[in-house]
């Protein structure tokens, strides 16, 4: 049976009331360089028992994060999972729950969803989280349209050491918004001595800056905050670390406005890039801007405790023109697995792991240094740095991974003109022998 129940006379007569003379009409805005012009070169239909051994043949093709010393990170980090994540998770209960539109049969789907908003807030410094986004990359974007929102002005400033990917999205998701937008994108600054303060005036909305930055480095954000503040812009801080957290003055501290950033690193896998958690975190004040949804906890008629959704300014819920953002669901089931390993470590569990975390990046950073040619550029960290090596970067990390170590990202990926930089994190997964494996394997290589 086909499964195509469309004549050629019905898509004439939908292209025509849709104004496209052709399906390619459609797809204008993808640019044509990455439009396919015919069909993917893939292997015809075969039997469950072929796929399955094509596919481990593939995957054999890998190499795995846990098989060899492991030191990338650059937005996604390698952390020990307990197993009870897993396992708490995986029953059925959770698996399957869908939106929590009824609360009178989804008081564990809220119950979970508030305690992680609280979570949030907590580790962030801020009055109120929401019940997570998609990932740290579109919740910087949807913190972007909030400060516009809020400020009523178009003017953007990103950080060059935001991470490259998080710009990217920012300026695609505005990039049909009013004509008068300007995204100010710094050049990165891997050195430090970056100044944002000078490019804020009174049309500014934002500045978007993280801490730890993309390569690594810590910085007191006190005062670019108090700078913004008196132009009457906010500052927007993106974590995309959220074990640092754990170590560090809090972007609310420090007197962020928004907050966002990548959960990953607690409770979920790398999971071969997704799916991730999107945090995003705000000043009460400001509540009523804030996209997605926002659990609240409430008593019932009998007045027993109970959860219900309180916020919901997505376009799934109301008037798409009253609507904060068209973000469609949360990511729900990250959002547990963030929960259950939250609440395993508690607030001095998450200290230890965060002090381990730092105490293995200082012994990499030391053990590196001593590498002939190689240069630490980082005065303070968490647990990233950012090296600088003889010889083109990308090389280094292709002849490490044929030493089976997987030495860190070249920052010639995301920047041109930064060859000679490499991006390294250290976990509590990282053992002394994966030091001195990395470290010997950096020496053969730079020979």
């Amino acid at each position: 049976m086909r499964y195509l129940p469309l004549s050629d006379d019905d898509r004439r007569d939908m292209l025509a009331a849709m104004g496209a003379a052709s399906i390619d009409d459609l797809f204008r805005d993808v640019p044509e360089a990455v439009r396919l012009t015919g069909p993917l070169d893939l292997p015809r239909h075969q039997g469950e028992l072929e796929v399955q051994r094509h596919m481990e043949a593939l995957a054999a093709k890998n190499v795995s994060a846990g098989s060899v010393p492991f030191f990338v990170g650059a937005g996604a980090y390698r952390h020990h999972i307990p197993a009870s994540v897993q396992h708490l998770m995986q029953r059925g209960e959770f698996l399957t729950a869908y939106t929590p539109y009824q609360p009178e049969i989804s008081q564990g789907t809220l119950q979970y969803l508030f305690e992680f908003q609280t979570q949030v807030a907590r580790l962030t410094g801020m009055d109120v989280a929401n019940a997570s986004m998609y990932d740290g990359s579109t919740a910087c974007a949807e913190a972007v349209l909030m400060a516009q929102r809020i400020t009523k002005r178009a003017k953007v400033i990103l950080s060059g050491n935001l991470h490259p990917h998080y710009a990217d999205v920012v300026e695609t998701m505005t990039r049909f918004t009013p004509e008068d937008e300007t995204i100010t994108r710094r050049e990165p600054e891997p050195t430090g001595g970056e100044d944002l303060v000078g490019l804020i005036d009174e049309n500014t909305s934002c500045v978007v800056v993280q801490n730890p930055d993309f390569f690594g480095r810590v910085k007191d954000l006190s005062g670019l905050a108090a700078a913004a503040h008196e132009a009457g812009a906010l500052l927007v801080v993106v974590v995309a670390e959220a074990v640092s957290l754990g170590a560090i003055r809090s972007p609310g501290e420090m007197g962020a406005d928004i907050v966002v950033g990548e959960g990953q690193s607690i409770g979920n896998s790398l999971n071969f890039g997704g799916p991730y958690l999107g945090l995003f975190a705000t000043r009460q004040k400001y509540v009523r801007q804030m996209p997605g949804r926002l659990c609240g906890e409430t008593v019932d008629s009998d007045g027993k405790r109970g959860f219900v959704l309180t916020l919901s300014t997505r376009e799934q819920h109301i008037r798409r023109e009253k609507a904060t953002s068209n973000i469609c669901t949360n990511s729900g089931l990250c959002a547990l697995a963030f929960t259950i390993h939250m609440t395993l470590l508690g607030e001095e569990g998450l200290r230890r792991l965060a002090r381990l975390n730092h105490a293995r990046a200082i012994r990499t950073a030391d053990a590196l240094a001593r590498v002939p040619g190689v240069e630490v550029l980082n005065e303070a960290f968490f647990n990233e740095f950012t090296i600088r090596v003889p010889r083109p970067a990308a090389q280094v990390v292709e002849l490490l991974a044929q030493h089976r170590v997987l030495g860190g990202v070249p920052v010639s990926r995301f920047h041109k003109g930064h060859d000679d930089l490499i991006v390294l994190a250290a976990t509590e997964t990282n053992t002394d022998a994966d030091i001195s494996a990395l470290a010997a394997g950096l020496a053969e290589v730079l020979k």
